[in-house]
C-alpha cells in the first residue's frame, strides 16, 4: 500500500459487503477484485480497500491501520463500548444494511412487561449493548454470550430470551420466537479516524463522501414529469416534495398549459401523484435517478 492513499475497511463478505461494493462503484471506483482476496487498489482513485471482519473495522480505524471504515452501527457501538476505542468520528450514514437489535422471547412465553425479563438467562452475540440496554430498563438479567446460532439457546434450554439482530423476523419465526423489544436501530456506516488525516487523504475522503451522498440521494429520489393547467399551478408546487424548486415550461399550442419537471423522494412519490392526478396534472411520467450530485 502507497502511504498517501486512502485506506478502506469493508467486510470481506456477506450482504454488507455487496452493498458497499455496490456503492463504492456507482461513485466511480474502478477496481478488480476476486473473492479470496485481501485487498484491493484502486485503478482511477488513490483507494485502497481491505477486506477483514466486520468487527475488526473499528478497530482497524481507530489504530491507523485503515483510514476509513463501512460498518454495521452494531458492530461499531458494540466493540467501541468493549475497547473503549474514541478516536473515530462517524461521517455519515450509509442508509443500507438496516437491521435492528432486538429481545425475543418463545412464542408460548407470555410476555407483559420487560420486568418478567428479570432474572432470566439471556443469549447474545452483543452482550455490551444488551447490558447497556438492561441498564437503563433496571432489569437485572443473567447475559450469556455466544458466537452464533443465538435463535436456537431457547429451544435447547440454554436461555429463557435471547438478543439477536433482526431483518425480516423469518428467522425468528422460524425457531418459534417473538419479539418483544427494540434494543438498537442499526444501518451502515462510514467511519473514519480523527486524527490521522493528511489533507490529501481528507481531500480524497470528501470528494468521496460527495459522490457517496449523490448516490444515496438518487436512490431515494425520482424524476417527475407531467402537465398542469396554469391555473393549478400554484396547488401543484406546493405539493411537490422536490430538492429544489421545480422546472415550469410552456407547452407550445396550449396557453392554458405547463410542462412541470420536478424530484421527489421515492418514499413519498406514490401520495405526491395520486395528489397531483387530484390537483389536475396529467400525463404524469416517473423515471429514475441515476446519479444526483448535490
Amino acid at each position: 500500500m502507497i502511504a498517501n492513499r486512502l485506506r478502506i475497511a469493508i467486510q470481506k463478505k456477506g450482504r454488507l459487503h455487496n452493498e458497499s461494493m455496490d456503492l463504492l462503484k456507482q461513485c466511480g471506483l474502478k477496481f478488480r477484485h476476486t473473492a479470496n482476496e485481501l485487498y484491493c487498489h484502486c485503478e482511477n482513485m488513490a483507494v485502497d480497500l481491505l477486506f477483514v471482519r466486520d468487527d475488526d473495522i473499528p478497530t482497524l480505524v481507530t489504530d491507523d491501520v485503515c483510514d476509513v471504515g463501512i460498518v454495521g452501527e452494531n458492530v461499531l457501538l458494540e466493540k467501541t463500548n468493549l475497547q473503549a476505542l474514541i478516536n473515530y468520528k462517524i461521517s455519515m450514514p450509509l442508509n443500507y444494511g438496516q437491521c435492528r437489535l432486538s429481545i425475543a422471547v418463545p412464542n408460548d412465553f407470555k410476555f407483559e412487561s420487560m420486568q418478567q425479563l428479570a432474572g432470566k438467562r439471556i443469549a447474545t452475540s452483543y452482550p455490551n449493548l444488551l447490558k447497556a440496554y438492561l441498564v437503563k430498563q433496571n432489569i437485572d438479567a443473567h447475559i450469556l454470550t455466544i458466537s452464533g446460532s443465538v435463535e436456537i439457546a431457547p429451544r435447547l434450554q440454554m436461555a429463557d430470551a435471547i438478543c439477536d439482530l433482526v431483518s425480516t423476523g423469518k428467522t425468528l419465526e422460524d425457531n418459534y420466537l417473538k419479539e418483544v423489544a427494540t434494543v438498537f436501530n442499526s444501518q451502515a456506516v462510514l467511519i473514519n479516524n480523527e486524527n490521522t488525516l493528511d489533507k490529501s487523504k481528507q481531500s480524497i475522503l470528501e470528494l468521496l463522501k460527495n459522490r457517496m451522498a449523490g448516490v444515496l440521494k438518487a436512490q431515494e429520489s425520482k424524476y417527475i414529469l407531467f402537465h398542469a393547467p396554469k391555473a393549478a399551478l400554484e396547488k401543484i408546487k406546493k405539493l411537490l416534495p422536490g430538492a429544489e424548486s421545480p422546472t415550469i415550461m410552456h407547452l407550445e399550442n396550449h396557453s392554458d398549459m405547463l410542462a412541470v419537471h420536478a424530484v421527489a423522494k421515492e418514499a413519498e412519490f406514490w401520495n405526491t401523484l395520486e395528489k397531483l392526478k387530484a390537483a389536475g396534472a396529467s400525463s404524469i411520467l416517473v423515471l429514475p435517478i441515476e446519479k444526483m450530485l448535490l
